[in-house]
């Protein structure tokens, strides 16, 4: 290269213009002119900021204008409260309103907390989609990209915070936004995060009116909150190879009879040429009787015959069962038992059962399959008696997939809900592995959505597969309440029940919030109470004395602790 090559031609430029702006700042100084000093400081970082990344058009949304005048809060429907499981005191949730401002509840109850997030957004292809403040993003809208990532860029950076250290997001999008996607995760999570871009087949034959391919895939691009920290569970292959069972199953799974323990292509080798007594019988190598092994050798003692394994090993396997007899063309002959999921391995001079892992990690292609096809989300929702209200709908098989590369007690959060897909899936993963993972679904109620088809969905699922669902809604408090506090108090009950997945009156929990209900409240069987601060200050020393065993949380500051100062409470 040579020695005065510029890699960075405008790099003078940007100095000379730092330089310049930086001049001005210094003069307003001087002339204390401190009105323009904020705006060239502004300048300075725009100039100097990195040019790598995705740049857009930032557009502002009306339902996050809408948080600088009111507080979002939620509020159950108990008429569409379900308790399927009787059994179970866990509760999983439905949460209609605008995602933005479910998720910005969800970030008081559950940050750091979600193990999965799974969504399917509007993939903004201009076929009415994608609305952005109650307008249709159509093919003529310039702003389209900038609309759509100044929307998606609010909900994935709140997403990012609900992840736990292990958690990962599972992000639905085709060619239309894919590139865009990936690099607005990039700057989000972390380039270093990225796990994978993952090919779904969309539909088996394609999509005709395409000039040139006919297009029949979209992708699932998954991100983790810290890479190195993610644990996906592997998948066992090969297992069909090993068809039979004996009394190991358990713990060895099945196995097969692919080799005699006697060879006569190994070379011979004389300290594997000995006879094998079992029980009454006798084994010489070659499956021949005594006098014909003692005629062979008499005639050449290295035929060639000889065991694959020594005295020492054939000892161990015996008395392992990985020594079986068994008739053959040329008689009764000896097999090893070759296992699924253990083997004989030599370890310090001495032999042992060892676990052998036949598994591997998840692939990009596992979804490259008709069975994750948009034809089986159809079913699915045909088989629900649902109708045709929700075109866009990932089959339950997808979903169950991607969850089941987590363990079975994980909370799984979808605030793209649309038809409900993904608490269906969970509800029918725990049923088939008896697991305990809980989901949270964020839906608006556009064309009612939300009411007959997601709602309608979980309720339809129960009598195969029973669990307890709570349904909330999102209202708004205005934030020059008069009695702000007291409004906040008595929207608190939701936020427990949401962050413990509980229902109070059935718990271990309890809300308490004047002094009189701290001395009157039934302790029998619970551990923590929510009270306000102000109550909390004047308990006294015998109620200090009840309570001793008691976790006393104070409220509202636990969660509205930002809207308490704005207000100056």
């Amino acid at each position: 290269m040579p020695s005065d090559f510029n890699e960075r031609p405008h790099q003078n430029e940007k100095a000379e213009a730092l330089a310049y702006v930086r001049h001005l700042m210094e003069q307003a100084r001087k002339e204390s002119n401190h009105e323009d000093l904020p705006k060239l400081e502004k300048l300075v970082e725009l100039i100097d900021s990195k040019r790598y990344g995705l740049v857009w058009e930032e557009h502002a949304e009306l339902v996050e204008e809408e948080m600088e005048t009111k507080f979002p809060v939620f509020i159950e429907d108990e008429t569409r409260k379900i308790h399927g499981n009787p059994d179970s005191t866990d509760y999983n949730f439905l949460l209609e309103g605008d995602n933005l401002h479910s998720l910005h509840l969800l970030e008081k109850t559950h940050k750091g907390m979600i193990d999965v997030i799974y969504i399917d957004p509007p993939y903004n292809t201009g076929n009415k989609d994608f609305v952005y403040n109650d307008k249709i993003v159509d093919k003529t809208d310039g702003y389209s990209h900038s609309k759509w990532l100044s929307f998606m860029s609010k909900r994935l950076e709140i997403a990012q915070k609900l992840l736990s250290e292990t958690g990962v997001i599972f992000i639905s999008i085709d060619d239309n936004e894919q590139a865009q996607l990936k690099l607005l995760c990039d700057q989000i999570f972390g380039k270093d995060n990225f796990i994978a871009t993952l090919p779904r087949l969309t539909k088996k034959a394609g999509k005709n009116q395409q000039a040139t391919y006919a297009g029949n895939h979209d992708y699932i691009i998954c991100y983790a909150k810290n890479k190195s920290k993610v644990k996906f569970i592997k998948k066992e292959v090969g297992g069909d190879n090993y068809p039979l069972k004996d009394k190991h199953f358990d713990e060895r799974g099945g196995y097969k009879l692919n080799q005699t323990l006697d060879y006569a292509t190994l070379g011979y080798v004389r300290s594997l040429d000995y006879p094998i007594t079992i029980g009454e019988n006798t084994y010489y190598p070659g499956s021949v009787s005594k006098q014909e092994y003692l005629d062979r050798k008499a005639n050449n003692p290295q035929d060639g015959y000889r065991w694959r394994w020594s005295s020492e090993k054939l000892e161990y396997g015996l008395k392992n069962d990985f020594v079986v007899a068994k008739k053959s063309r040329n008689g009764i002959r000896l097999y090893t038992k070759t296992y699924f999921k253990v083997s004989i391995i030599r370890d310090n001079g001495r032999y042992t059962i060892k676990n052998i892992d036949r598994t591997i990690p998840p692939t990009t292609l596992d979804y490259v399959d008709n069975s994750y096809s948009n034809d089986n989300a159809k079913k699915n929702i045909d088989a629900l008696k649902l109708g045709r209200k929700f075109d866009y709908s990932k089959p339950i098989l997808l979903i169950k997939q991607i969850i089941s590369l987590f363990t079975n007690n994980s909370t799984i959060l979808d605030f793209f809900a649309g038809s409900g897909t993904t608490g269906h899936a969970v509800a029918q993963l725990n049923k088939e592995d008896g697991g305990n993972r809980k989901y949270i679904l964020c839906t608006n109620n556009e064309n009612n959505i939300c009411e007959e088809v997601t709602y309608k969905r979980l309720a339809n699922i129960q009598k195969e597969l029973p669990h307890n669902l709570k349904y909330f809604k999102t209202q708004f408090i205005e934030k020059d309440d008069d009695d702000l506090e007291y409004t906040l108090l008595n929207n608190v009950k939701t936020l427990i029940e949401l962050e413990h997945g509980i229902d109070l009156e059935e718990s271990d929990k309890a809300v308490a919030f004047s002094l009189s209900e701290i001395r009157n409240l039934d302790l029998t069987g619970i551990k923590t109470v929510y009270v306000r601060q102000h109550s909390h200050v004047l308990m006294e020393k015998e109620d200090r004395m009840r309570y001793q065993d008691i976790n006393l949380v104070d409220v509202p500051e636990y969660y509205f602790a930002k809207e308490m100062r704005e207000a100056g409470l």
